[in-house]
């Protein structure tokens, strides 16, 4: 299976909670991509398992890599960063879950960094 992203790939999250470093054996980093510039081709390859009530995680059913975080609530869908072919031309914007972060890795001094998420943006956020 492939993947597009029409448009620049906006910033992507690091998320350090346990569900996340579980089913990535690391933290997890994912740019929040508009349901409608998302383009997956071979989509009967993803698997989707329910990690929480509101939360499904899509990985590749051949390889195992996990690719997607999505809350089908929402008009976005996270995207791992790392399942990308090519480079996306942008880096990290914050670290969220710090409290839940593994104790075998320090965080970077140069990129904020959350307890939880972030608050809400008045002006960005739905």
């Amino acid at each position: 299976m492939t993947f597009t992203v029409t448009g620049d790939v906006p910033a992507p999250d690091a998320c350090h909670c346990r569900a996340c470093r579980k089913s990535s054996g690391h933290f997890f980093v994912s740019t929040d991509v508009p349901r409608d510039r998302l383009v997956v081709r071979g989509s009967e390859h993803v698997r989707w398992y329910a990690s929480s009530r509101a939360v499904r995680r899509g990985f590749c059913g051949t390889c195992g890599s996990p690719l997607f975080w999505d809350r089908p609530a929402r008009d976005w869908i996270g995207v791992a960063t790392g399942a990308f072919d090519d480079p996306i031309g942008t880096r990290i914007a914050a670290h969220v879950h710090v409290g839940e972060k593994g104790d075998y890795y320090a965080l970077p001094a140069d990129e904020p960094a959350w307890l939880a998420v972030p608050p809400p943006h008045p002006c960005t956020d739905r």
